[in-house]
């Protein structure tokens, strides 16, 4: 820092540009270290909360079962859903089933979970061995709200 005389005799301090660009990096330099060190305490869990991946899906009596892994917030009120659909089935012919894991049955702590989903064909659906389907997972709120998807076509 350099001083000078003001007008009225007072000795006045002035900057000069290379210690205004000194502290300005410090004081950069100290939120970046104070942002990097909140993420690093936050639960690191936290960031995947509300996936949903589909593991497997089977045929079972009646309709399909799928295997799904998800994770969810903690105080989430939502159902997990999935459907399926065949695809080597003429628009006539198609066949449907839809299965629901009720919001009591999840365990939403920001973790991975298994879940298996036992889908029950619409009437007059049927699936058999080597049909094509293709199965979406969702989940659902008590808002009617739809989010997490995923999809997966599967031969039985």
């Amino acid at each position: 820092m350099t001083k000078g005389v003001c007008a009225r005799g007072k000795e006045q301090t002035q900057m000069t540009s290379s210690t205004l660009r000194r502290r300005l990096a410090g004081t950069a330099a100290t939120a970046l270290l104070i942002g990097a060190g909140a993420l690093a305490t936050a639960p690191s869990a936290a960031a995947k909360a509300n996936l949903l991946t589909i593991n497997t899906v089977s045929q079972h009596t009646p309709g399909l079962q799928v295997k799904v892994t998800y994770s969810c917030d903690v105080g989430m009120d939502h159902e997990l859903v999935a459907n399926a659909t065949t695809l080597n089935h003429s628009s006539h012919d198609q066949s449907i089933a839809a299965g629901t894991v009720k919001k009591d049955k999840l365990v939403c702590d920001y973790n991975d979970h298994v879940a298996l989903v036992t889908l029950r064909p619409a009437a007059g659906s049927h699936f058999d061995k080597g049909d094509k389907v293709k199965v979406t997972v969702f989940y659902f709120d008590n808002d009617g709200f739809r989010y997490g998807d995923a999809d997966t076509v599967a031969v039985l």
